[in-house]
C-alpha cells in the first residue's frame, strides 16, 4: 500500500496518526497539493492507493480501512461518531479554519466551535472509559483528534472550560503516533501551516451551538404525508411509460432540448438536460404525459447522457429542414423579414466567413477579453462578431477582415407589440426564474432590434428563397424550431404537441445566457409565423456553474466535461447529486472537488446511507427485521 500526504493538510493528521497507532505496513509518500496521484482530475489528497490497485481518497475511509486491517471491528457507536464528525464538525471546522486562517478573526473561529466542544465534554463527561468508545484508541479517537488538533494545540484560541475534552486531547496528543502526525504535517507552525492549502477549499457553514447533538427536529405541523393510494398510484405510472402523443383530455407536458455544440461540461448538464430530467421524471410521476427531446450534436453526446441516466423520450436531430422553412416562408408572406447589407467577419487564412462561436475578441460593452461572436459571458449582452475589438479566428489565430453581404432580417420591431402581451400572459401564468423574467424585460426596455437570422456558411439549413440561395438559416433562428422537428420525427402527430397550445404546457429549462433567443426571437417567429404554435408557459433558467475559482473552457482546458466524468470511476449517481446540490438556481455556483468529496461522504454517504441502513435493519440488530 501508498499513502499519499501533503504537508499542511489538515485531513492528512488523521491518516498519519491512524498509520502509527494500527502499525499497518504502508509506504507513505509526501507531494505538493496539487500533484496528480490517483487517475481522476484533481483529486483529494490524503489518498491510499491499496493492493488490489483501487484508490481511498477520504480520510475517514482511510482511517477505517487501516483500524479494520488491524483487527478492530466495526460498530454502531463507531459509525455514529463519525457521522456527526462528518456532518456536524467538519463543515463548522472549515468554515472556522476559514476565519482563523485566512482571515485572522480567532475569537470569530473559537465561537463558531463551542457547540461542537460543548456537545463532546458532555458525552466525555458522561462516559466511564478513557477513549470515545472504550478503553483503548479507536478509528473515532484518531479521527476526531486530527480534525480539531490545529485548535485545541492553539494556545492562542480561548475554546472554553471544556475540562474532558481538554483530558482527553491531551491524552491523545501524548502518544507518539499523533506527534509524529502532527510534525510531520504542521512542521511546527501551528495554523500557519494550513494556509497554503486553506486558500484552495470552499468554506464551510457556521453551525449554532444548539444544533450540535440535537434530535431530529419533528415535522412541522401541516406538512402533508403521502398516502398509500397516492405511492401506488405513481409507481402504477412510471411502470406505464410515456403514450405516444397527447389525448383530447389530458394537458400534456413537452421539454425542449439543451443546445451544446461541443462536449458537454458539467455547467451544460446542470443547466438544462440534468434540470430537465429531474423534472421530466418528477412530471411522469404525476401523471403527465410527459415528452422530453434531445438534440444529438454527435455519438459522445449520446455515450455522455447515457451514462449521466439522463431518460430523454427522443434523442434526434434537428436537421429536418421542412419545419424551418415552413416557418420561413409564412413569416416572409406576412411581411416580418428584411433584407439589409451587414458587415462580416471573413479569415483570408481559412477562405471563409466565420461563424460566431469561431471567432472572439473584447467584448464592446464590458471589455471582458473572451466574448463569443454572438454574445459576452461575462455581461450577457448580444453584440455582432464584427463589434468586438481585437478579434481573432479561434481556428487559426489570425485577425479576420469585414466584407459585407446581403441577408435577411426577422423584423423584431414590428413583432414587439404581440410579444409584450404573450409575454405579460406567459410570465403571469406560467413559472419564470427570476433571472429569465429580468433579462427579458432588459431586452424589451432597450427596445428591440432587427435579428440577422442567415449565415454565409457551407453548412446548416439552406434558406429557400431564390436571391439567398447561397445561405443558411442562422443557428439560433432554427435550432429552436428543431423542437418541433425532432417531434415530427418521433410522431407523425407532432402538430398536436406543437399547434395545441390550450392544451399543451412547453417548459424550457437552460443557462441564463440562452434566454433572449428563447424569450424574444424564437417566439417572435412563431408570433408571426400566425400558425397557432405552442409558446413556452415555462422557462427555468439557471444562473454560471462555474469551475472551482474560474470558468469551465473547453479550448482551454479547464473544467470537468461529460466524458472525463465517466473516466473518474465515480458513479453517475454521485455527480447527478452533487450538480443538483450546487445548482446555480439564484446566482453563480462552483463546482469543488473538495466540496464534491465532503457532500458525498456527509449526505449521501452519512445521512442518506445511515437512513437507508436503519430502515432496512429495523429494530432487529442481526439485519433480519428490515422493512424494505
Amino acid at each position: 500500500m501508498k499513502l499519499y500526504i501533503s504537508e499542511g493538510n489538515p485531513h492528512c493528521l488523521k491518516v498519519l496518526a491512524a498509520v502509527e497507532v494500527t502499525k499497518v505496513q504502508c509506504d507513505v509518500q509526501c507531494v505538493n497539493h496539487e500533484e496528480r496521484v490517483v487517475p481522476f482530475p484533481r483529486p483529494a489528497l490524503p489518498a491510499l492507493l491499496l493492493p488490489s490497485g483501487g484508490h481511498l481518497f477520504s480520510s475517514n475511509a482511510i482511517c477505517q480501512y487501516f483500524f479494520e486491517t488491524s483487527g478492530q471491528k466495526p460498530s454502531t457507536l463507531i459509525s455514529q461518531w463519525l457521522e456527526w464528525e462528518s456532518t456536524e464538525l467538519q463543515p463548522a471546522l472549515l468554515w472556522a479554519l476559514h476565519m482563523a486562517v485566512l482571515q485572522g478573526k480567532a475569537t470569530e473561529a473559537s465561537k463558531s466551535l463551542q457547540g461542537a466542544l460543548s456537545y463532546l465534554d458532555q458525552c466525555l463527561s458522561k462516559g466511564t472509559t478513557p477513549y470515545l468508545t472504550g478503553e483503548a484508541i479507536s478509528v473515532v479517537d484518531v479521527v476526531l483528534w486530527g480534525a480539531l488538533h490545529p485548535f485545541l494545540s492553539d494556545p492562542s484560541l480561548a475554546l472554553g472550560e471544556c475540562k474532558s475534552v481538554q483530558a482527553w486531547f491531551e491524552r491523545l496528543a501524548g502518544e507518539k503516533a499523533c506527534q509524529a502526525a502532527a510534525q510531520r504535517v504542521l512542521q511546527g507552525k501551528g495554523l500557519e501551516a494550513l494556509k497554503s492549502f486553506m486558500q484552495r477549499q470552499p468554506a464551510g457553514q457556521r453551525r449554532d451551538a444548539q444544533s450540535y447533538g440535537s434530535n431530529p427536529s419533528e415535522s412541522e405541523e401541516g406538512d402533508r404525508v403521502v398516502s398509500e393510494e397516492e405511492m401506488e398510484s405513481a409507481a402504477l405510472t412510471w411502470s406505464r411509460g410515456l403514450t405516444a402523443c397527447p389525448e383530447a383530455t389530458e394537458r400534456q407536458h413537452p421539454i425542449a432540448l439543451p443546445y451544446v455544440n461541443n462536449v458537454p461540461h458539467l455547467g451544460n448538464i446542470i443547466g438544462c438536460v440534468l434540470s430537465a430530467d429531474v423534472f421530466a421524471r418528477y412530471g411522469r410521476l404525476r401523471g403527465w404525459n410527459v415528452l422530453y427531446i434531445c438534440d444529438k450534436y454527435h455519438a459522445v453526446h449520446a455515450d455522455i447522457y447515457r451514462w449521466f441516466q439522463v431518460d430523454f423520450d427522443y434523442f434526434g436531430r434537428t436537421t429536418t429542414q421542412k419545419i424551418a422553412q415552413n416557418i420561413f416562408w409564412r413569416l416572409h408572406e406576412r411581411g416580418f423579414l428584411l433584407e439589409d447589407t451587414v458587415e462580416q467577419l471573413r479569415c483570408e487564412g481559412c477562405q471563409r466567413f466565420l461563424a460566431d462561436r469561431f471567432v472572439e475578441g473584447v467584448c464592446p460593452h464590458c471589455s471582458y477579453p473572451d466574448a463569443r461572436g454572438d454574445q459576452c459571458d461575462k455581461c450577457g449582452r448580444l453584440i455582432n462578431a464584427v463589434e468586438l475589438k481585437n478579434p481573432t479566428c479561434k481556428v487559426c489565430a489570425k485577425t479576420p477582415i469585414i466584407r459585407t453581404s446581403k441577408h435577411l432580417f426577422l423584423d423584431l420591431p414590428k413583432l414587439e407589440s404581440q410579444l409584450e402581451q404573450w409575454l405579460d400572459k406567459s410570465i403571469g401564468t406560467g413559472h419564470w426564474t427570476a433571472n429569465a423574467k429580468q433579462i427579458t424585460r432588459s431586452w424589451l426596455r432597450d427596445g428591440l432590434k432587427p435579428r440577422c437570422i442567415t449565415r454565409d456558411l457551407k453548412w446548416g439549413t439552406p434558406v429557400p428563397h431564390p436571391d439567398f440561395a447561397d445561405k443558411v438559416f442562422y443557428v439560433w433562428f432554427d435550432a429552436p424550431i428543431g423542437y418541433l422537428s425532432i417531434t415530427a420525427n418521433y410522431t407523425d402527430q407532432w402538430e398536436k404537441w406543437w399547434k395545441n397550445p390550450e392544451q399543451v404546457e412547453l417548459y424550457n429549462f437552460m443557462a441564463k445566457d440562452n434566454v433572449p433567443f428563447h424569450s424574444v426571437v424564437f417566439p417572435c417567429s412563431l408570433l408571426g409565423a400566425q400558425d397557432n404554435y405552442t409558446l413556452v408557459n415555462h422557462l427555468i433558467a439557471t444562473e454560471y456553474l462555474n469551475y472551482e475559482d474560474t470558468k469551465f473552457s473547453k479550448s482551454r482546458g479547464v473544467g470537468v466535461f461529460g466524458d472525463m466524468a465517466k473516466d473518474t470511476g465515480i458513479p453517475s449517481d454521485v455527480w447527478r447529486f452533487y450538480l443538483l446540490y450546487v445548482r446555480p438556481e439564484s446566482q453563480d455556483s462552483a463546482f469543488s472537488w473538495a466540496d464534491m468529496a465532503l457532500k458525498n461522504n456527509s449526505e449521501l454517504l452519512n445521512n442518506l446511507g445511515n437512513f437507508i441502513n436503519r430502515w432496512v435493519v429495523g429494530d432487529d440488530p442481526r439485519g433480519g427485521g428490515g422493512y424494505l
